[in-house]
């Protein structure tokens, strides 16, 4: 009888394969992409399973869940933090998450950096969260946004500055009615620009199940992949 580690243990070697196949193509070493298993919605058990398989970064996207999954897994394991987060949530989030990957505003570098600088020994890791399209009405901070909060070069200068914050890169996801190739390389552009002013800010958090080749091809360090690793199956909400 197929077990549920045998499930995962075929689809993070098709994963790890698909990784390795876009890296070849653009003469990348398959070593230089993280594979970030998002497990929303998934349980513990889950996770527990992927860390015996070898997976190190796993990623949620909701703190309550976050929060009580973290705690239930006694594995070294790296936690992103990768959903939209509320300020409200910054307390909370800076106890258990390595990686908050979703950071778009002024604001909230604020918060987390307050928490962090009270609840943290070591720097919480900040991807700033970019919008790709510069649609103020979804995530992500805006090359030249008319909002100085959500400016891109504005947060990613506050997250430099802050108490309790280390600046680690970009993250974003390709918006819905773009080809993901024109959203990565417009990332890949950005990503240049930052690192322009913050050499060490190298992590470019792009790529999911439907378009990790794309991501691979424009430089993701980091891919954060749901369905393909975990499959389709019934939620727990």
């Amino acid at each position: 009888m197929t077990t549920r580690r045998d499930e995962l243990a075929a689809s993070l070697d098709e994963v790890r394969r698909r990784i390795g196949r876009a890296c070849a193509a653009v003469n990348r070493d398959p070593g230089s992409v993280t594979l970030v298993a998002v497990t929303k919605t998934y349980p513990a058990s889950d996770v527990v399973l992927l860390a015996g398989l070898g997976v190190t970064d796993v990623g949620e996207n909701k703190d309550q869940e976050a929060a009580a999954k973290a705690a239930a897994v006694d594995e070294p394991l790296r936690w992103h933090f990768v959903g939209q987060l509320q300020r409200n949530k910054a307390k909370s989030v800076v106890t258990y998450a390595d990686v908050v990957e979703s950071v778009d505003s002024m604001r909230l570098a604020g918060a987390l950096s307050t928490a962090a600088a009270r609840l943290r020994e070591r720097p919480l890791d900040v991807l700033v969260q970019v919008s790709i399209d510069g649609d103020p009405a979804r995530g992500g901070a805006i090359d030249g946004a008319a909002e100085p909060d959500r400016d891109l070069w504005r947060v990613a200068a506050a997250v430099q500055e802050a108490e309790g914050l280390r600046l680690g890169g970009v993250m974003a996801v390709a918006p819905r009615g773009w080809e993901p190739a024109r959203a990565f390389a417009d990332l890949a552009g950005l990503a240049e620009r930052l690192r322009a002013d913050h050499p060490d800010a190298t992590v470019v958090s792009a790529g999911m199940s439907g378009d990790l080749e794309d991501a691979v091809r424009y430089g993701a360090t980091h891919v954060r992949i749901g369905t393909s690793l975990l499959g389709m199956r019934n939620t727990l909400r």
